[in-house]
């Protein structure tokens, strides 16, 4: 019986550990979010004077009206679209084929490409090599080279391949028995048994290519072209260096804080409206993906 007790004491005792833990990590996780949006539906004098901590004071939507107003604002936010979803649906064109390919057991040199495709993510040729690569090839300051050029991701590749090779091979040999080639084993027999797989890396491209800073400020010279992650910048940087705009803010209802936060805010909608759809197949997937039987 006193085991028992000291059992359930213990017990007792981890639960509430993690739970505190657990609600320490999800506030940590959340504050930024909370605070961002705080910033961006304050004054510009409350922001600048470093008042702003969980709730907006003097609430106002100054912020929003003036990036709202700004041409470029909805120029890059439609480039972001472009490349977000051309650049997922470029990725998922390679990415299902390659996984199919090296799932395959009877693909030659399968533990070579294998392993060549697990070696990209360890190492790189380099920034300046690539750079000269994307010039070399005529991809600078284009949207397709910021779609192709990265397509493909040996994670992703890895994840849809783990997960092919774990359908059991009943399936295809039923769908061979009925006549149908690798081409339709993999539309009509891979393909819908991965959906979770397939649902997991795509919202894992849309993040990435939602988010994409750095190679689309290197690799873009026209303003036209650019996504909202490097408008974000933009903004910043001339704002902060306008002394025009400096000047008016004595006045102003907003600054650069809120306006840089309302932008923030504007580019992590998109990805909070799509993410509970696919959630449960997220989930899901990344289970299948990473364990085979």
């Amino acid at each position: 019986m006193a085991n028992m007790n000291l059992y359930s004491r213990n017990d007792r005792i981890f639960v509430i550990v993690n739970m505190v833990l657990i609600g320490i990590f999800t506030i940590s996780t959340l504050y930024p979010f909370i605070y961002i949006a705080s910033l961006s539906f304050s004054s510009g004098f409350e922001a600048r004077a470093g008042n702003v901590i969980l709730t907006p004071i003097e609430t106002t939507l100054e912020a929003y009206k003036y990036i709202l107003s700004e041409r470029m604002f909805w120029v890059s936010y439609g480039n972001t679209f472009i490349y977000t979803i051309g650049g997922t649906i470029m990725s998922l064109l390679f990415l299902i084929p390659g996984a199919y390919a090296l799932s395959r057991p009877q693909i030659y040199g399968r533990r070579f490409w294998n392993l060549l495709v697990a070696f990209t993510m360890w190492f790189n040729a380099g920034l300046i090599p690539f750079f000269l690569n994307m010039r070399d090839l005529g991809l600078l300051d284009s949207y397709f080279g910021i779609i192709i050029g990265f397509a493909v991701n040996g994670f992703n590749l890895i994840l849809l391949r783990n997960f092919f090779e774990g359908v059991p091979s009943s399936f295809e040999e039923a769908a061979r028995m009925d006549g149908a080639n690798d081409f339709q084993v993999l539309v009509k027999v891979y393909m819908p048994l991965a959906k979770p797989a397939i649902a997991t890396v795509a919202l894992f491209c849309i993040v990435s290519r939602w988010n994409g800073f750095f190679w689309a400020m290197v690799l873009l010279q026209d303003e036209d072209k650019i996504p909202l992650q490097v408008f974000l910048r933009h903004t910043i940087v001339t704002l902060s260096d306008d002394q025009q705009f400096t000047a008016t803010l004595v006045n102003a209802s907003y600054s650069v804080e809120t306006v840089s936060a309302a932008i923030i805010v504007c580019s992590i909608v998109p990805v909070l409206i799509i993410y509970p759809f696919i959630q449960k197949y997220f989930e899901k997937g990344i289970l299948l993906g990473g364990v085979k039987e």
